[in-house]
């Protein structure tokens, strides 16, 4: 398996020095002995959708671009859209999924009502996204998510019966699981032949901590309640051999020290 970390918390600061951030993630990353990254697919903006540089940066630090993350919007047709030109940016700088997830809401509540009909939106855009990364040898990858349609288990049934399993795969994430209230390594054994890509990340026991935002509860692999060990095992039983994305929204102390925390872990923990 492929021991991967996301860059996108690395570029949320200065609007006029997003290469340079870039950068210096990917010195983070290949520092840390991760074997690949992925970025949410703002990242062709900033480099004005100049594959070869991106590659060019990549090769530098001896990484591999796995994955872009493709946020839908309300517009599905821009949307898709969108997908083509990542696709096309993947394809020249050699990343092989490309990761969909729901409108995400920030005002509350949090929690709300399924919403069949947008979920059902979701699967039919994604089927059209599936067949085009299909054609295009990459695989389309959907990321239930906290605040978004798909999230809790009822809506990833409802989603995944809606879509075909040739063209749209499974991103499970540890920590989204496990907030939505699922066991985690009885949801990667239900969904293991679904599964094309994983996030992980740890998740505060406390349930209280922070009631107004509970992706706030979100901390480095060892530091929370996730079973790890019991979902690389599920893993290791389906055959699966693809990437394993650690991802942190907000780092403790700081980017590389997350990063540093969770490669230790998976080192001494997964022997990975």
């Amino acid at each position: 398996m492929q021991v991967a970390y996301t860059g996108w918390t690395w570029l949320v600061n200065h609007e006029d020095n997003y290469k340079w951030e870039f950068e210096q993630f990917l010195k983070e990353a290949s520092d840390l002995d991760y074997d690949a990254v992925e970025n949410f697919a703002f990242i062709t903006k900033y480099f004005d959708n100049n594959a070869e540089e991106v590659s060019g940066l990549l090769n530098k630090y001896g990484l591999e671009l796995v994955c872009l993350y493709l946020h839908y919007s309300d517009d599905q047709e821009t949307d898709y859209q969108n997908a083509v030109k990542y696709i096309d940016f993947m394809k020249k700088t050699g990343a092989t999924y490309l990761n969909l997830q729901a409108v995400m809401w920030s005002e509350p509540p949090n929690d709300r009502p399924t919403d069949k009909n947008a979920i059902l939106e979701y699967a039919k855009l994604s089927n059209r996204i599936g067949k085009l990364c299909e054609e295009n040898g990459m695989v389309a990858c959907f990321h239930p998510h906290a605040n978004t349609a798909v999230y809790r288990e009822n809506e990833i049934e409802l989603f995944l019966a809606n879509t075909d399993p040739q063209l749209v795969k499974l991103c499970l994430d540890t920590a989204h699981t496990t907030l939505a209230g699922m066991d985690c390594v009885k949801a990667f054994e239900k969904y293991a032949d679904r599964i094309a890509y994983v996030h992980l990340k740890d998740v505060d026991p406390d349930p209280t901590a922070s009631p107004e935002w509970p992706m706030n509860r979100f901390c480095p692999l060892g530091y929370g309640t996730v079973d790890f060990k019991g979902v690389y095992k599920v893993l290791k039983n389906a055959g699966y051999d693809g990437v394993l994305c650690v991802e942190l929204d907000n780092p403790p102390v700081c980017n590389y020290k997350a990063a540093m925390d969770s490669r230790n872990y998976i080192h001494n923990v997964l022997h990975l």
